[in-house]
Formats: C-alpha cells, sequence, structure tokens
C-alpha cells in the first residue's frame, strides 16, 4: 500500500495516469543512465588505472604520504612526541592468480568510477522521487543533492586520509612470530581499502537517514535523546570494530566524527518533529 501510495503521488500531472509498469519503466532508465555514468567514470579511471594504484591507492604505504606528516605535526602540537608519528611500511603484495590483477583493475576501475558518478547517481535517484513530494516539502529539501554528495565525500576523505594509514600501519607491522613473513594479496588491501572509504562515506549518511525516517514518524528527537548514551557505546563498539589499532587516539578519532553525526541526527530529528507539531496545531 505504501509503494502504491508513493507511486500514485509521483504523477507530474494529476490528469495524467500512470501505471504502475509504467512507474516501473522510468524507473528503469533512471537506474539505466546511473550505469552508464558509472561507466564512463570506471572507463576514465581504467585509463589511468596504473597511475591510480601507485599515487592513490598505495600512497598510505609510502613515507611521504600526507596524512603521516599531519599525524606527527598534531602529536607534536598537542605534546604527545612522537607517539602520532607513523611511517610507511614497506611491503610488497602478491597475486595469487592468474587473473588477479586483471580482474583488481577492473575493480578499481569500478569503484573509482561510482565514486566519480556518485553526485549523478543521487541526482537520478532524486529525480524519480521529486515528484511524489508537495512544494511545501520540496523548499523544505533544497540543497539535498549538495549535502548528500558532500556528507559522501566527507566520508570517503576520512576513511582514506584518516582510518586508511592507521589500517596500513597496524595490519601491516601486527605480526604473531618473525617467521611469519607478511604478504598480502593484492585484492585483500583493495578490498580493505574499499571499506573504509566507500563505507565510510555511505556511513556519512546517518543524518539525512534519521531526517527520513524522522518525516516519516520512525524516529523522534525525543527517542534519539533518551537512547544517547546506548548510542554511545554502541558507536563506540563499531569504531573499536572498524579501527584496527587498539591505543585509545585511534578510538577517539574515530567516535568523534560517529558520535557527531549521531548528535546532528538529533538535532535535525527535534526541528522536524516541532515542525511537524506545529502542522497538526495549524489543522486542528
Amino acid at each position: 500500500m505504501a509503494l502504491l501510495d508513493f507511486l500514485s503521488k509521483r504523477k507530474k500531472d494529476p490528469n495524467a495516469e500512470m501505471s504502475f509498469i509504467d512507474h516501473l519503466e522510468e524507473l528503469r532508465w533512471h537506474l539505466i543512465r546511473s550505469v552508464v555514468a558509472i561507466l564512463i567514470g570506471a572507463i576514465v579511471v581504467y585509463i589511468y588505472v596504473r597511475e591510480v594504484v601507485d599515487s592513490v591507492l598505495l600512497a598510505p604505504a609510502h613515507d611521504d604520504f600526507v596524512s603521516y606528516k599531519w599525524f606527527c605535526q598534531a602529536g607534536h602540537a598537542l605534546r604527545l612526541g612522537n607517539t602520532l608519528c607513523m611511517q610507511g611500511v614497506k611491503v610488497s603484495f602478491i597475486s595469487t592468480e592468474m587473473t588477479g590483477q586483471f580482474i583488481s583493475s577492473f575493480t578499481v576501475a569500478f569503484v573509482g568510477g561510482f565514486i566519480i558518478a556518485f553526485p549523478y547517481i543521487f541526482w537520478e535517484f532524486w529525480k524519480f522521487v521529486r515528484p511524489a513530494l508537495s512544494e511545501k516539502e520540496l523548499k523544505k529539501t533544497r540543497g539535498v543533492i549538495f549535502w548528500v554528495s558532500f556528507l559522501f565525500f566527507l566520508g570517503v576523505a576520512f576513511g582514506y586520509f584518516i582510518l586508511t594509514p592507521f589500517m596500513v600501519n597496524f595490519y601491516f607491522s601486527y605480526s604473531l612470530s618473525p617467521l611469519i613473513e607478511i604478504k598480502p594479496t593484492f585484492s585483500d588491501y583493495v578490498e580493505n581499502l574499499i571499506y573504509t572509504t566507500v563505507g565510510i562515506g555511505v556511513l556519512f549518511q546517518l543524518p539525512l537517514l534519521m531526517m527520513v525516517l524522522a518525516r516519516i514518524g520512525i524516529v523522534t528527537g525525543r527517542f534519539l535523546k533518551k537512547y544517547r548514551r546506548h548510542a554511545f557505546v554502541l558507536i563506540l563498539i563499531a569504531a573499536a570494530i572498524i579501527t584496527p589499532s587498539t591505543d585509545p587516539f585511534s578510538l577517539t578519532i574515530v567516535t568523534i566524527p560517529l558520535y557527531a553525526l549521531y548528535e546532528a541526527s538529533i538535532i535535525i530529528a527535534s526541528r522536524i518533529n516541532r515542525a511537524q507539531d506545529k502542522e497538526m496545531k495549524e489543522w486542528s
């Protein structure tokens, strides 16, 4: 019923009738254009895939990676000495399959294409959803494409410049025995890098997700405030899972932005609830 109600609201012309199949056909073209955008971005990345791998993917393993300089400067500024000073690790990747590097190049190209095309992908999604919104709702959602894209790229940057250096230094330095030589596969490294960049980029959409849930009445600002302590514990656990290093600073740099997103969600949900209460009073 909710789906049918949404589809009925999508009618741009009240006098025009669109069947369920018509809606699916329109959605199909939105998806096709999104896939085409990803493919175009993937082709561009694939053309320069060697440069992308050497200069971007493997950069955190080099001593001159910019984040190592930032962390070291921050450590001295906070009077922590060389606690935060890290260096790239000397590591060589292996490929255990004959087609491993070939497939990895397509993986890198596809993920890079998705990151590049993300604003356009969401724009296509927004074009499909927008007709279902009223003029008043549209005014409240101005700039949504910008904010969704901004939070996504912010999350990707946070994962790449902050989390990845810690991941590289911890996993490549951790050893159970000196007799065990660390020789990770390149595909495994790429997989972990995707989790700590694209995954964090999606995770940074939390405030917008809460905004949607608040608008449809699933969550409220009061509910989020009530379980703030519980949320902090869950965020702390999630940060401990995401962060490979076990030192307090590593946990802190992951916990702070995640909890800040939760507090932002409380503010957004509370404002939406107040606006909804005001509208109910005007109608009554």
